[in-house]
Order: C-alpha cells, then structure tokens, then sequence
C-alpha cells in the first residue's frame, strides 16, 4: 500500500514542527547582547471562543532595566481603537511594542515565531 502526502498533510505536518518548536520553547530565557533578553512561554489548553488554536503564549524582548519593549500574547483581551462607526472586535492575540498595544492576528506557531524574531532584529537594530 502506497500512502501519499498531499499538500494539506504536509502543511499540517510543518504546522506541527512549528507548533513543536513553539511549546519546546515555554521557560526558556535568552540573553542578547547590550543586557537585552528575550523570554518565551507557550502551553497548549483546551481551545476556547477567546483562543481557538489552543495554545497560551507570551514571548517578549526586555531591556537590561528588565522593561518589556516588545511583546506578542494573549494573556488578556484588548480592545482596538474604534475608528469611525465600524465595531470594535475584542481579541487577546495582541502585540506590545514600547507602550503600544495591537491586534495580532494569530495564524500559526510558525508565524508567530517569525513576527517575534522579525520584531527582535528591528529594535536590536536601532541600538
């Protein structure tokens, strides 16, 4: 019997290695150069309306003055700014940059990964 992957498979498996990579990751803390640090948790919980992909997270850059200067989790909902008349949709994936708190839309472990890192370079660039 031969099984064949197909594309959705192999997607979901990458997904899974992502996700994998993501949980491993819960606890650890790294230090990055000029006394600034990164720390990572992530855990899986049962999926709910606020967290349907199932997974707590919270991965954050601090300063050597151990201030959070960037951060991506869903610890606790938000409410965006409401422009105009349009509704405002309460999330609790979220981002901080310095003061500043955003939506984030959360489409894989992998991504999210990505976004961090991406965020992590930007600012350690500036110093």
């Amino acid at each position: 019997m031969i099984i064949q992957k197909t594309m959705k498979d192999r997607h979901r498996s990458k997904e899974d290695e992502t996700l994998a990579t993501l949980l491993n990751l819960n606890g650890e803390v790294f230090p990055m150069e000029n006394g600034y640090w990164t720390k990572f948790e992530a855990w899986r919980v049962d999926p709910e309306p606020h967290i349907p992909h199932g997974v707590r997270y919270s991965l954050s850059l601090h300063d050597r003055y151990n201030r959070r200067i960037l951060g991506f989790d869903n610890a606790h909902a938000i409410r965006p700014a409401k422009k105009g008349y349009a509704a405002r949709k309460i999330t609790w994936d979220h981002g901080h940059n310095r003061e500043k708190v955003l939506p984030y839309e959360y489409e894989s472990a992998g991504q999210l990964l990505e976004d961090f890192w991406l965020g992590v370079e930007k600012i350690m660039g500036e110093k």
